[in-house]
Formats: structure tokens, sequence, C-alpha cells
């Protein structure tokens, strides 16, 4: 008899501790409620942290997890997948931990395309070392550490992904916890890298950063919901849209009858040139509304497929070895050591 499992079930005995009003309670909400929906058994999840804020949602959950290495999570999911590649492995991380000190593992995340979720709690801050400058603040926010305003350009977690080449990419606010959900559970559907942006305010040390977006009050006018095979169409009254002229995207007014409906642009996740999905994520506010949703789900080998395809056929052009074979072949030798070695003159 299969056991049902309830949101609660994937829940650890340990009480979640956050700074009150903290965004992480959300995320960790929509994630349990979407593994219930998704029904995988508990042992058949592994949860894979760094470090920062994001990464005690290990010790919360109940299901395999590391709570590793600043920026090093990727790498330890990776080694995950390939060696277990039967788990469904995610990745918990921050703006901080995964592209600054873990860019580099980030990038080569996003490009080798294995089955791995990565959930990127995006507040825009270095919070749990107390507000200083991360790799996406804003040009000229001013923080502990940039107390005149930062002159970096910063860093965005969707279009770095799809520039990558990401087969999955979406950007979710950390309020909407029916959209976080259902965006969990197609990321988990979708067989490949999974990139998840969470937008979400540190109520501590950059409190409303991105209010003017997940405020429910402000998301119809300054955002746009993608949605796959559907035009481009926000505003509180859904009079607005856009269209491709030329090589970029143009707002529309839907109520200029000049504006033929036919011309909107429609949203094409599974499309297989990413150039319009990075466009997309590219979108600035508060020049034009900010895109929510999934920018990007296509089909691709998986890394760790292409590894065991790989395996399989040297071991049947070459025939099959063992570890210990393989470190005595070749050329090796043995240095014979002297009993009185540890007498010998320094």
């Amino acid at each position: 008899m299969t056991t049902v499992l309830e949101r609660k079930d994937y829940l650890s005995s340990i009480e979640p501790r956050w700074c009150p009003g903290c965004g992480d309670y959300g995320v960790l909400k929509g994630f349990t409620t979407a593994l219930a929906k998704i029904g995988l058994p508990r042992e058949k999840i592994v949860l894979v942290s760094g470090i920062g804020c994001s990464s005690r949602f290990p010790h919360y959950t109940q299901t395999y997890g590391f709570h590793s290495i600043h920026g090093r999570a990727p790498a330890i999911a990776l080694g995950v997948k390939i060696t277990r590649p039967e788990l469904s492995v995610w990745v918990i991380t921050g703006d901080g931990d995964a592209l600054s000190i873990g860019g580099n593992h980030f990038v080569h995340l996003m490009r080798r395309n294995p089955d791995i979720k990565v959930i990127l709690l995006n507040n825009r801050i270095y919070a749990l070392t107390k507000g200083q400058l991360s790799p996406t603040s804003p040009k000229g926010h001013k923080t502990k550490s940039t107390p005149y305003g930062s002159v970096d350009t910063p860093i965005n977690p969707v279009s770095l992904a799809i520039a990558c080449g990401a087969t999955f990419a979406a950007r979710v606010p950390g309020t909407d916890n029916a959209m976080m959900t259902d965006v969990f559970v197609e990321a988990y559907q979708h067989k490949g890298v999974a990139l998840i942006e969470i937008l979400q305010d540190c109520d501590i040390f950059n409190e409303g950063i991105w209010g003017q977006i997940t405020k429910k009050s402000n998301r119809a006018e300054n955002t746009v919901t993608l949605k796959h095979g559907e035009p481009l169409i926000y505003g509180e009254k859904q009079d607005k849209g856009f269209r491709v002229k030329g090589f970029d995207l143009e707002k529309v007014d839907l109520n200029d009858k000049s504006v033929d409906r036919s011309q909107l642009l429609v949203h094409d996740a599974h499309r297989a040139d990413p150039t319009l999905a990075l466009k997309l994520s590219m979108l600035e506010f508060p020049k034009m509304p900010y895109p929510l949703g999934i920018f990007r789900q296509v089909d691709a080998p998986t890394y760790e497929d292409e590894v065991s395809t790989q395996e399989h056929e040297v071991a049947r052009k070459f025939g099959k070895t063992d570890i210990y074979n393989l470190l005595h072949a070749g050329e090796t030798w043995t240095v014979e050591s002297d009993d009185n070695w540890f007498d010998m003159p320094v």
C-alpha cells in the first residue's frame, strides 16, 4: 500500500529559526507543499545547501541533505546526481552563496545540464553576515560595505543561467505561494537543470527591496506573468502588452486602436533559440514591467545520462576494470623504505 505524504511529513522535527517576517518561511512552505504534490518518498530526495540563511533548509526538511560549504553546493549536488541518478537532487542557495564565491560552480552547473534543481533566494544583500553588498545588489545601493553606494553592475541570475544554456529558468516572488509551488512542480517534472529565482526581502538588512514587484497592490502594473502559449499582457485592466519591434521588445497600449493584437508577443518557453527568453529576462523595472514565471523550458540530454553512456561505451570497447587495477596500471613503481630512515640526519 502506497503511503500518501502530506506537507508536514516533509518537515523535520527541528523548528525553523529565521528572523520574524523572513521570506524563507514562505519558501520552505512552498517547497514542502510542492514535495507533497509530487508525492516522492522522502528517501528519494536530496537537498544540498551552501552557506547563508537559506542554507538551513536541509535541517528543516525530512529528506536526505547536506549543509555543505560556501558556494560549493552545485559541485556536491552534481556528485550525488552522477553516482545516484535515480534521486531527486535540489540545491538551495542565496544570491551571495551562489553568485559570488559560488559563481564558477553555478555557471558550470547550468551549462552541463544535470537533472538538478536550483532554488536561489535573492534578497540582494548578504544577510547572514549582516548587510554587506551582494552580487545582485542594485547599482548605487548603500550597504555596510558600500556606504556611499555601489558602483558594481548587478548580476541577473536568470539572464546568467539562460546565457549559460540552462534548459529551465524561472523567476517567482516569494510572496506568491501558489506560483512558487506550481513552478517547483514544473521544475521537478523537467528533465534537466532548473533555476528558480525567488524574489524576497530581507526584513532586517534590505527591507522592501522587491516591494514594488512582490506586493499584491503593485504586481498587476509592475509585472508581467509569462505563460507558455499566451500573449504577454499585463496591467490592472489587462490593457497593456508587448510586441517585437526590430531587435527590441516594445510596450503597447491595447486601448490604442492602431495596435493590432495579432502582433502581440506570444510567450514560447519551449523555443530552442534562447534569444527571446534572454531578452525577457533582461527587462528592467521601472522602465519595463518585471517578468515573472517560466522563461525557458526546453529538452536536452542530461549530464548524468551522457556520462553513463560514455562509461558503457568505454567499458564495451576496452572491457570492465576496477579502481585498484586502474591505479596500478601503466608506469607504476614501489618505493622501498629503509627501516632506519628515521635515524637519518636532517
